[in-house]
């Protein structure tokens, strides 16, 4: 992988990173609502989930395969 990946993939981490973060802001915010919507809810939280799977596969790809 050259340089120039390297830095892209870490800049697409970085930027999944935040909208990660951003969406338990919402979450948290939208279960104190007494009057919340679960729908919404449980979408982000899938959405939430698919991002940090998404982080953990491009962050693998950033380790340097060993020759055994």
């Amino acid at each position: 992988m050259s340089d120039d990946e390297t830095e892209a993939l870490r800049q697409r981490i970085q930027e999944l990173h935040v909208e990660h973060r951003d969406l338990d802001d919402v979450i948290a915010r939208l279960a104190q609502d007494p009057l919340q919507d679960d729908l919404l809810i449980r979408r982000l939280k899938k959405r939430k989930l698919y991002l940090k799977d998404t982080i953990a596969r491009l962050e693998s790809r950033l380790i340097p395969d060993l020759e055994a």
